[in-house]
């Protein structure tokens, strides 16, 4: 089943000699379930491409649909809720609410819709995570890893169709990377949500169903995990 189209995406930025085509009619496909990378360097256009997947920046032209929902055919105001529904960000900084402890940063997007945490749900993801003894803990009082494995639940709370993680192990060490590129993946298999991550480093990408690389704004896939010789 597919959820996520992207067609014939581009994004100019400036004009006359200051113009930047950070993205060059990229298009691609992701269906259900799956874990795909996008690797490239830096200002090679993935988190462009990221940024306009999640609505959070508008293409100058191409489509993306999610779910058959043509996001950009939807008002700014429609598009704010269907994002906040449908899809999870994670980001490179944890943006944790720093007066809120680990629970309460978690279930922040359900409240900001008005919809009441259930305590089952709550709990399995408190527990996938391993933050069930550091639930009344502040931001404040967690290592780096703990505080990204936070970010991860509030993303994955609201059970949103379409993953999006920029960079989500930069600020880490080798051991936490590799614990959050498990959750990632075992977010993906057990919720059975398609994760989108991009990253600098590709030996992050081995665990990836499909990877792609971006280069000066042209999209190209690598292909997937047996093409790995990571």
């Amino acid at each position: 089943m597919e959820i996520l189209r992207v067609e014939k995406l581009c994004k100019v930025y400036g004009a006359g000699e200051a113009r930047v085509d950070a993205l060059k009619g990229v298009s691609f496909s992701l269906e259900k379930g799956e874990f795909a990378a996008v690797i490239g360097e830096s200002g090679s256009g993935k988190s462009t491409l990221l940024n306009c997947i999640g609505g959070l920046d508008e293409p100058t032209s191409g489509k993306v649909w999610l779910d058959g929902e043509d996001l950009f055919s939807l008002s700014e105001k429609k598009r704010t809720i269907f994002r906040r529904q449908n899809i999870g960000f994670i980001f490179q900084s944890f943006h944790l609410i720093q007066e809120l402890d680990v629970e309460q940063n978690i279930v922040f997007p359900l409240l900001l819709d008005h919809r009441k945490p259930e305590p089952e749900r709550v709990e399995e993801m408190l527990h996938v995570l391993g933050l069930t003894d550091r639930r009344r803990h502040l931001p404040g009082q967690l290592s780096g890893g703990q505080q990204q494995r936070v970010a991860i639940g509030r993303a994955l709370i609201t059970r949103p169709m379409l993953v999006l993680a920029d960079e989500p192990t930069g600020n880490l060490d080798s051991g936490n990377s590799r614990d959050v590129m498990d959750l990632l993946l075992k977010a993906s298999r057990h919720y059975q949500q398609t994760v989108l991550m991009i990253t600098h480093n590709r030996n992050l990408s081995s665990c990836a169903d499909r990877v792609f690389q971006v280069t000066d704004g042209v999209l190209k896939e690598l292909g997937g995990r047996q093409h790995d010789e990571i």
